[in-house]
């Protein structure tokens, strides 16, 4: 069985007496689409955040590519990208501006081609030289996911890639999505609302409430564990549970 490119091991994360994140553990293999699926509040950002190097574990560990993310951050990090509907790029630069600035920060070579070639492929011609603060919110939606895939990276955190989409767009990125991981190998954790989409794109899902892991396996898997129909059953119940 191959390595997994992300280990994590008994993750745990307080704030105060809070227990956010109360001992997970998964892991994605090569050219896997993990789901991280949950209500509010289920620990799924703190989980990604601890992901990204941003918000120190409580305790636990995060190993990618077979390296300790605590004490191999930087070279961990140069092969991980994450786009999010809402987290924003500088509002003062163009589209352009914002893509040639996260290339050179990650040290890209050939750089104007690389941006054409994402620019084309996210259909993103007719907006690439506007101000980013005048983008509608696909529109801002694309520069996010421009972004995260622009630097070829080998496991990419998605939060929510398609929530401000409309539908045939949403379609076109999933597509490029499956491509991309076809053709490269790349690993994917993907969160969503929305479940026909997490039914779609995830080779396994786990399921965070308040903190902790309740169910894992394919969504069909996790359906047929808590007797319902389809994942939105599933996610219904397990959120209106106190």
């Amino acid at each position: 069985m191959p390595t997994p490119v992300l280990q994590v091991q008994h993750l745990v994360k307080r704030f105060g007496e809070f227990i956010a994140v109360n001992d997970i553990s998964f892991d994605i293999g090569p050219g896997e689409i993990l789901g991280l699926l949950g209500p509010n509040g289920a620990g799924k950002t703190t989980t990604i955040q601890m992901l990204l190097g941003v918000v120190t574990p409580t305790s636990g560990s995060i190993r990618m590519f077979d390296l300790d993310l605590a004490t191999n951050r930087e070279e961990i990090l140069r092969q991980v990208n994450f786009c999010s509907t809402y987290v924003a790029l500088p509002q003062a630069l163009t589209v352009e501006e914002n893509l040639w600035v996260i290339a050179r920060l990650y040290g890209l070579s050939y750089i104007q081609e690389q941006i054409d070639d994402i620019v084309k492929r996210l259909e993103m011609e007719e907006f690439r030289y506007k101000v980013t603060r005048k983008l509608s919110s696909g529109q801002s939606t694309r520069l996010g996911l421009a972004k995260a895939f622009l630097t070829k990276p080998k496991i990419l955190f998605l939060d929510e890639p398609t929530a401000s989409l409309d539908p045939d767009i949403a379609q076109k990125i999933r597509s490029f999505l499956k491509e991309e991981r076809r053709s490269s190998g790349l690993s994917v954790l993907y969160t969503s609302h929305n479940m026909h989409e997490m039914e779609e794109m995830t080779d396994r899902i786990i399921f965070l409430q308040r903190g902790k892991i309740v169910a894992e396996g394919t969504a069909q898997e996790i359906a047929a564990r808590f007797g319902q129909v389809d994942l939105e059953e599933v996610f219904v119940k397990l959120a209106r549970e106190k």
